[in-house]
């Protein structure tokens, strides 16, 4: 209970104080002087913020859980240059693995998000003055054509600043029940949904200089919940990091609106996801085992 309440409050209090006092005035001053110049500058600040942010998270989380996140892969990334990043998605707290992870070694990450999201008090705030892409995901469509040039417009904001563009490619939390429905061929995966990726590529993909193929193991399983990281219940993780070449296929065409393209992003995804749910396997054989 004392690891929680000290967590929670460092937790709110870091988002208390430089949400509303600092990144807020950042995004204003974008919102009153929309030009290029102002923006380059503004963006490099925000981001820095959210650098911030991030450390004071990573301090408790160590202080509170101890050093149980272990990463591979890390060498020779850039901290200046654009990345399309994805990875499995099993909780909430992958986000917090994967920015502890990634804090200062490339570019702040930046996600696709549910438009819901925006409502969050406080980091929904956050997450609009960081210039996040908001997807509301539309079934019919019209309503797709529209949703695709609002987060198009939401990428394009990313060439002025390195920038990482994250997109969970399976559109959802892995749970047991999820897995059971979906008819899914990965033992350890729900199948890939590759509309995020798609736009991220229409929009940057000259200037990603590659994918980090991401991979998130938890000991515990089923996966930790927010409230076991806040009460130091995280146990060990392995976060494997994987660059890869972006086929030369993805910058020739729109695989948003090319069957072609499209038809070939999905093969390539499906490989890479065949691909991690072997490792999974073996990344929870070496958890379990401590092999």
């Amino acid at each position: 209970m004392i690891k929680m309440l000290f967590a929670g409050t460092v937790l709110l209090l870091n988002a208390l104080i430089l949400v509303p006092f600092v990144l807020m005035p950042l995004a204003l001053v974008k919102l009153v002087l929309p030009f290029v110049g102002v923006r380059k500058v503004v963006d490099t600040c925000a981001n820095f913020v959210a650098e911030t942010w991030i450390g004071v998270n990573s301090t408790w989380m160590g202080m509170v859980n101890g050093k149980v996140i272990e990463a591979r892969g890390l060498e020779g990334l850039k901290r200046r240059g654009w990345y399309l990043v994805s990875s499995n998605h099993q909780s909430w707290v992958d986000i917090l693995v994967l920015q502890h992870v990634f804090n200062r070694k490339i570019p702040l990450l930046k996600f696709f998000l549910k438009q819901e999201l925006i409502y969050v008090p406080i980091m929904g705030a956050a997450w609009w003055a960081l210039d996040f892409p908001f997807m509301r995901r539309s079934g019919d469509p019209k309503g797709f054509k529209r949703d695709l040039e609002v987060a198009r417009k939401s990428c394009e904001k990313f060439a002025h600043v390195p920038t990482s563009v994250i997109n969970f490619l399976e559109g959802t939390r892995f749970d047991a029940a999820k897995h059971g429905g979906s008819g899914s061929p990965y033992r350890y995966l729900l199948k890939p949904k590759t509309g995020g990726l798609a736009i991220a590529l229409a929009t940057l993909g000259d200037q990603f200089h590659s994918m980090l193929d991401i991979t998130i193991a938890y000991e515990t399983d089923p996966a930790p919940t927010f409230m076991h990281l806040l009460s130091g219940r995280l146990g060990k993780v392995i976060v494997t990091v994987r660059e890869r070449p972006i086929p030369e296929i993805f910058g020739q065409g729109d695989p948003t609106g090319d069957p072609v393209v499209r038809k070939a992003l999905q093969e390539w995804v499906n490989a890479l996801w065949a691909e991690k749910d072997a490792e999974l396997a073996t990344l929870k054989q070496e958890l379990t085992q401590g092999v």
